[in-house]
């Protein structure tokens, strides 16, 4: 029988949790590296550079590698020997863990989780409460997973309840596409197969917690259905061409992940959740010998990447720049970014939206500026900005052609696609759209020399910053005659695949 401290599981959360922001599972950096290597596109190409290089620099500096430092999510599972030296249930303990974690002076964590979702939608000012799943187990142990699931993978989650004749296949591939790249691709696919609804989302969650083994399985054979499964989705999705940030690839998925349970005879329900490319998960054990040990990943074991400037890479100065020289950015370009840039996301264009309405002035001045869509962590010591990679820009799409028609602004940096409305708003008012790194956040705050608040500073990471950047990397995503590098790229690719098969 073992009995396991309160102040031992408390600080083996907070630790691990600290650990998972800035160290990526050493798996997916070598799935990302491999896939870099072989990768044809070289937009692709540069995007994974990137998430390469912000890999290693958020390892070196012990900063979030992703700005959205997720909703906390813990299976555990505890030893029917086990007994607790404890005044708190194993639920609170687990919140305090969070607590620590999010507000550690060293390196503190974006706050990003709202009570009252339908209602006032408040944050809790320290990323609790986290999402807990038990199992009560044989043995002295109590064993934990924990991960930090970021808001832009975790809002492509899908579910079907297929009928038990249907191709779980066929739903993938039909399905993926619609994700768009808000998960921030290349990642992995986590699947739950089985069970009843609920059963099976919580599956494809849990699956998304083991490592990155789909060489192994390929080099071995599947000895089983779901092993057969998994290359086969793995296949049939990187197949599709989208790639890497959703800009065209041979990568779209490192491995498929697939988890079952039994289901009622006249049932296949069937969950699939993506993981981005900020993958953050580990595991640990105790067993009252103290708190858990986690030994950081050698630096050596990052590979050496460099994000090189290409030919027909264009250096920009935003404190100048004219819709005319905007009209000459190509899709699919790489364009430095220097000089000064608005932020602002969902809460603030809504607030914008609503004082536009009434026909009030806005508290800046959009006409003929840039917003960049970013909610960034906070600094510490001596940084301007902590890591301040972008959000999904279709989130703010319903929002675009208002902005565009009744304030003059000339562009937006994101991430992901853009959906139709906003693409013929962008057309329509000769904008243009920028698309930023998914993922590669620290790297992107690096670019940042300057920052202050202009707006709106009560809602925290929402307020509306300026920004001074300089060099910082984008792609052309849509240009001002609404093309779309989103929906070129993958194209291309797919029937590239297809030729070469």
């Amino acid at each position: 029988m073992s009995v396991i401290r309160q102040d031992d599981f408390i600080s083996s959360v907070a630790d691990a949790l600290q650990f998972i922001s800035y160290y990526h599972p050493i798996d997916f950096v070598q799935g990302v590296h491999e896939a870099y290597l072989k990768e044809q596109n070289p937009a692709a190409k540069d995007a994974m550079a990137q998430i390469l290089i912000n890999s290693r620099m958020s390892a070196e500096g012990r900063r979030p590698i992703c700005q959205d430092t997720g909703i906390v999510t813990v299976f555990v599972k505890v030893g029917m020997n086990v007994t607790w030296d404890a005044t708190m249930s194993v639920t609170d303990m687990i919140n305090e863990g969070v607590r620590r974690a999010y507000t550690h002076p060293d390196n503190v964590l974006r706050a990003s989780i709202l009570a009252d979702p339908a209602g006032k939608r408040q944050n809790t000012k320290d990323n609790t409460p986290a999402v807990i799943h038990y199992e009560i187990v044989e043995g002295d142990e109590v064993d934990v997973q924990i991960a930090a699931k970021g808001g832009g993978s975790e809002n492509k989650s899908k579910m079907v309840m297929l009928n038990p004749s249907d191709s779980i296949v066929d739903w993938v591939v039909k399905t993926v596409p619609t994700m768009g790249a808000g998960w921030c691709p290349p990642g992995m696919l986590g699947l739950g197969i089985g069970g009843t609804a609920e059963k099976a989302a919580v599956l494809a969650k849990e699956s998304l917690m083991d490592s990155i083994d789909i060489h192994e399985l390929r080099e071995r054979g599947p000895q089983n259905r779901v092993e057969e499964l998994r290359l086969e989705i793995m296949d049939a999705v990187n197949a599709l061409g989208i790639g890497a940030q959703g800009l065209g690839g041979l990568t779209t998925v490192l491995d498929v992940k697939i988890k079952d349970y039994p289901t009622h005879a006249a049932s296949l329900p069937v969950c699939m959740i993506p993981n981005c490319a900020a993958t953050r998960h580990t595991h640990f054990t105790l067993n009252g010998n103290g708190p858990a040990i986690l030994t950081p990943p050698s630096l050596e074991d990052w590979p050496q990447v460099t994000a090189e400037v290409g030919a027909n890479t264009r250096r920009v100065n935003l404190d100048g720049i004219t819709p005319e020289e905007v009209a000459t950015w190509k899709v699919g370009e790489t364009v430095l970014l220097n000089g000064k840039m608005l932020t602002g996301r969902d809460a603030a264009h809504k607030r914008m939206i609503e004082m536009l309405n009434r026909g009030e002035d806005l508290p800046v001045d959009l006409k003929g500026r840039f917003i960049y869509y970013v909610g960034p962590v906070d600094p510490v010591r001596d940084e301007v900005v902590g890591p301040a990679g972008p959000t999904t820009a279709t989130r703010m799409d319903k929002f675009t052609r208002q902005i565009l028609d009744q304030t003059g602004l000339l562009g937006m940096i994101g991430k992901s696609e853009r959906g139709p409305v906003a693409i013929e708003a962008i057309r329509d008012y000769k904008a243009v759209y920028l698309m930023a790194v998914g993922g590669a956040a620290y790297l992107v705050s690096k670019a940042i020399v300057g920052a202050k608040v202009l707006a709106f500073e009560e809602m925290g990471m929402e307020a509306i910053y300026e920004f001074e950047v300089k060099d910082m990397p984008v792609t052309v995503a849509v240009d001002v005659n609404g093309e779309s590098v989103h929906n070129t790229g993958p194209a291309k690719w797919k029937e590239i695949i297809a030729r070469s098969a």
